[in-house]
């Protein structure tokens, strides 16, 4: 019965992590190759590369293996550096607001009547 939750449990840590691997993969593939070199970051082929191994790995290995938790680390890396990066360099704030003040209304800055 233990080993039997245990595997349940693998099963869905091993869900888990290929869904974090195909999160960065499509993320990648949707972002500019120029984000990539402003950002100074790798380039956009390397990161597909690199996620599309990962995500393989992910499916086709256990999760207690060593290439696995590669895969893991390098989804993790691109998730928590790479993509915020991507996303200031490209324009992609927080809130979907893209500068401005708080004073700003839809048609300019208000300034209070003067």
């Amino acid at each position: 019965m233990l080993m039997l939750g245990f595997a349940g449990f693998l099963g869905l840590l091993k869900i888990v992590l290929m869904a974090l691997a195909a999160f960065g993969l499509f993320d990648a593939a949707f972002r500019r190759e120029d984000a990539f070199r402003a950002a100074d970051k790798q380039n956009k082929i390397f990161w597909l590369v690199i996620l599309g191994i990962a995500l393989v790995v992910s499916y086709l290995f256990s999760i207690l293996s060593f290439l696995p938790i590669i895969g893991v680390i390098a989804s993790i890396v691109y998730i928590v550096d790479v993509r915020p990066a991507l996303r200031q360099v490209s324009g992609g704030g927080r809130g979907g607001r893209r500068g401005g003040s708080s004073s700003d209304g839809p048609y300019g800055p208000y300034n209070g009547g003067r």
